[in-house]
């Protein structure tokens, strides 16, 4: 399969691309997310931890193709389209950006205004306070990638940790196993967790404090409630993220519905606006579910969306399909994701294509 993907990617796609074959067969609506841009100044020493984030000129260039081809739609369209309040163009797309890094304030906002876009930003409750700090899961990434030696397994507080590796390639599938494992626990916990597993450790932890170099604190800090205000205020309407982006799946249900629950009133109260819609973090099919779908509604969500490319269905509107965008895909490749021709194809070539 990676053979044929990789033929597609750099010799199908392109050509198809130039022959305006992916516009002429769009769906016909299509949502994209994004992660945020990478600050000018910023050096990438992990592809892996960056790959979600695209710099300046790819996102502009990706916006422009989309306004030559595409009608991108606002957030508001896109609820009275979900309402049936009123009817969508052939070849529609929402913007939408996760996790509410502070540089989809300093480096994405000019460019949407640049292009005179709107866009859907998800951000964490978090957010709605004066020290967000990072997102736990990056901070855990960060530190385990700097733990020196290799680590036996051990046990904190009843949550099995698992053994860290020697070298840093095979740290990745401890990292996934670790965070499933956090995600059980509720916010404050998991904080405590990462404090200890510093000084056991012998790293120290990776939030992007005020005194930190201002490129850095662009590439991982959150939002903090008066940058949130300023996003909103500048026309982009802002969605719920949970208030720490855990695996919801893992969680019991209370604490889970908390989440899910909590972060809707948080950020109405930050930004002084109804937060009609939520994206689960992660998104995919191991950390979200029929359960996380009743709960986003119960909530009081409009609707809700997945990390998953699936065909749009306004009558399920708390499973709503997206389309991940990454670095490392070509103009082309991208196109051939917005347009759903690319989750065609892998549907046919081997079922339902999850990401």
């Amino acid at each position: 399969m990676r053979l044929i993907s990789g033929i597609l990617r750099r010799a199908v796609y392109p050509v198809l691309g130039r022959t305006g074959y992916f516009r002429s067969q769009a769906a016909a609506l299509s949502v994209v997310t994004y992660h945020g841009v990478l600050p000018r100044g910023y050096r990438s020493s992990d592809p892996f931890l960056d790959d979600p984030l695209l710099d300046v000129e790819s996102l502009r260039a990706q916006l422009r193709l989309l306004k030559r081809h595409y009608r991108v739609i606002s957030p508001d369209e896109f609820l009275r389209w979900l309402q049936g309040i009123e009817d969508l163009p052939p070849r529609s797309v929402l913007l939408t950006c996760d996790d509410g890094l502070v540089n989809n304030l300093t480096t994405m906002l000019p460019v949407l205004q640049e292009e005179q876009l709107q866009c859907l930003f998800f951000v964490t409750g978090k957010s709605a306070s004066d020290s967000p700090g990072i997102l736990w899961y990056v901070d855990l990434y960060r530190m385990l990638m700097k733990v020196r030696g290799r680590r036996d397994p051990a046990l904190w507080k009843g949550t099995a940790i698992p053994a860290i590796p020697a070298f840093l390639h095979e740290r990745r599938a401890t990292w996934h196993r670790l965070m499933k494992a956090l995600s059980v626990l509720d916010a404050s916990t998991r904080e405590e967790f990462l404090g200890d597993a510093s000084a056991t450790w012998g790293v120290e932890r990776c939030a992007a404090s005020d005194g930190e170099d201002r490129v850095l604190q662009e590439r991982f800090r959150l939002l903090s409630a008066a940058e949130l205000k300023q996003l909103s205020n500048a026309g982009m309407t802002i969605g719920a993220h949970t208030m720490s982006h855990p695996m919801l799946s893992a969680q019991p249900r209370e604490t889970a519905q908390a989440e899910i629950g909590d972060c809707r009133g948080a950020l109405q109260a930050c930004v002084g606006r109804p937060i009609w819609a939520l994206a689960y973090p992660f998104g995919d099919p191991s950390s979200v579910g029929e359960r996380e779908y009743e709960l986003a509604k119960s909530a009081g969500y409009e609707c809700a969306f997945v990390n998953v490319t699936h065909p749009m269905d306004r009558n399920a509107p708390f499973s709503l399909p997206r389309v991940h965008i990454t670095a490392t895909m070509s103009l082309p490749v991208f196109e051939a994701h917005v347009s759903g021709f690319h989750s065609l194809a892998q549907r046919k070539l081997r079922g339902p294509a999850w990401r």
